[in-house]
């Protein structure tokens, strides 16, 4: 007598919820599909991950302390373990936050880690555009991808201001009245905005429910909404890849997506993690029991924003004290004035990828990366943006810097205003530093790297040995593209009729010799000149 055994297993249940999601969700195509996308690899490309790891991390600890935080400014008396403060009168939201720094477990380190996560996250936006706008990685098909980076730098701004105003303590109360001193400043609807923000007289008593609404709903909303448009941006046009041997717009040289980029990325994560929160555990920030709870007729000595509100900071305070009185209203000059400034420079960043495709007239699509001291222009624009942004930031802090160095802050203030032209020269400088490696770069290509080896001839002379570029090395610095300066058409066309050419035509062209004239790049070495060369028959 024989029996039938069925020797069909049943598949584990993981594989089983996998075909399950699959049937609807077509999981299995979608992997298949992506996961092994090929994206280049450079260590720069790390600035960005440091943004997106930063920004979660802010997302994590942010959402313990609203488990604790109590976003009100009523009255209440201190009953805490921090003796200094018993029986002091305080806010709610000050209040909340001593409980969360003393009382809950682990309070104070997730306090500290939300704070610095949030300095790092904009110190990364900032580092991480500068790299895209060095290497030109902004340009089309990147454009958009670079609006939607500013604008989570810029909502990034305001959601850090919105959440260190939030503990209600006397330094962030000095912020907060800054910022109405200027809303006050903007003429015929200052007042209204004010009374509208603070629901009544400053301080009123709604400000800080108001700031925590914005600050953990609509601007983190908006700003996740944008992480993800950004990343699937990321996704769709893949990096920029550096120049290099067999790396044209039309390909990728890199690693798959899985699993060479997802373990470095899971890795990754932790690492940054476990340096924020060693960075948060050694180094005190914010420690609102030292300052004490906000009073009007108080003001903090070094009272200072976090340093990515250290540009509009400065130019209000080296900004001369100018009022004018026009129809019955005054105007505010010393603070109007810096409020046009610091909008004016933020909207040149975000469509400064659309001015520079007009001036170029370059409308095609760039995938490899630029070298700065190929942009020579560009780069020094950045270069001239970091000084002016460094020298507000100085201004910014004049008091500290007088108070920790001995100075007089009348002098760092003037110091401040006369090198207000810091950013001219960086922008000379830059561009000249940018041509001098031109020219070297062209004299390795054609002469070779120095030995340093010297070598005496038979009839007497001395010469240094050079060593040959590799072909890879030849190819690195001769491959980037040198464009033509725009030139003006002819006046009269081929049937003497004259032409009508518009200021901005004629605009156009002078910025774009700014850009590729004789003085703004260094012409790479010919062919023939390289053959000649390394002939014998010219000057070595």
């Amino acid at each position: 007598m024989s029996t039938v055994t069925d020797t069909k297993k049943k598949a584990p249940a993981g594989e089983r919820v996998a075909d399950w999601a699959d049937g609807r969700l077509g999981i299995y195509t979608l992997a298949k599909a992506n996961m092994r996308k090929i994206f280049p690899d450079h260590w720069s490309f790390m600035l960005g991950e440091v943004c997106l790891y930063s920004f979660l991390i802010i997302i994590l600890t942010g959402v313990y302390l609203t488990l604790f935080f109590h976003p009100s400014m009523n009255e209440v008396e201190y009953a805490g373990p921090y003796v200094p403060l018993q029986g002091q009168l305080m806010s709610e939201a000050f209040n909340s936050t001593m409980h969360i720094s003393f009382e809950v477990r682990g309070g104070l380190l997730i306090r500290q880690i939300h704070h610095w996560a949030a300095l790092i996250f904009l110190a990364g936006m900032f580092v991480h555009m500068m790299r895209v706008f060095f290497t030109g990685a902004f340009r089309k098909p990147r454009e958009i991808n670079w609006l939607f980076g500013f604008l989570l730098f810029f909502l990034g701004m305001f959601t850090g201001f919105t959440g260190y105003s939030l503990p209600d303590d006397l330094l962030s109360g000095t912020g907060v009245r800054f910022m109405q001193g200027a809303i006050l400043s903007v003429p015929i609807i200052g007042t209204y905005l004010s009374m509208f923000l603070f629901g009544g007289e400053f301080p009123g008593g709604d400000f800080v429910a108001r700031f925590y609404s914005a600050h953990v709903l609509l601007l983190p909303g908006i700003m996740l909404g944008l992480m993800v448009a950004h990343l699937i941006l990321v996704f769709v046009h893949k990096h920029t890849q550096f120049e290099g041997p067999g790396r044209t717009n039309k390909n990728v040289v890199g690693m798959p997506l899985l699993p060479v980029y997802m373990a470095k990325a899971g890795g990754f994560f932790f690492l940054v993690f476990g340096v924020i929160a060693v960075i948060a555990a050694i180094a005190s920030i914010n420690p609102i029991w030292a300052l004490g709870p906000y009073r009007p007729d108080q003001v903090s000595t070094g009272a200072q924003p976090d340093w990515y509100m250290g540009f509009a900071e400065g130019l209000i305070r080296v900004m001369p004290g100018w009022e004018i009185n026009l129809w019955g209203h005054t105007l505010v000059l010393g603070v109007m004035i810096p409020l046009a400034i610091f909008p004016a420079v933020l909207a040149a960043i975000a469509v400064y990828p659309f001015i520079e495709s007009w001036i170029t007239g370059d409308k095609r699509e760039h995938h490899i990366a630029q070298r700065p001291r190929n942009a020579p222009t560009r780069t020094a624009f950045g270069v001239a943006w970091i000084t002016a942004y460094m020298i507000m930031l100085v201004g910014g802090g004049n008091d500290l810097w007088a108070t920790h160095f001995h100075l007089s802050l009348n002098s760092i203030t003037w110091f401040v205003r006369i090198f207000f032209a810091g950013p001219v020269i960086a922008f000379i400088v830059t561009k000249r530093i940018c041509l001098g490696l031109q020219r070297r770069d062209r004299d390795k290509v054609l002469h070779g790297r120095e030995s340093g080896i010297i070598k005496r001839l038979p009839h007497g002379e001395f010469v240094e040995v050079h060593e040959p570029l590799s072909q890879g090395e030849l190819h690195r610095l001769t491959a980037h593209e040198q464009y033509e300066p725009a030139a003006l058409p002819p006046a009269v066309d081929e049937n003497g009729v004259e032409r009508k050419i518009g200021r901005l035509e004629k605009l156009r062209v002078k910025l774009n010799k700014g850009y590729y004239g004789e003085d703004s790049q260094i012409a790479k070495p010919t062919v023939e000149e390289y053959k000649e060369i390394q002939s014998g028959h010219g000057h070595h």
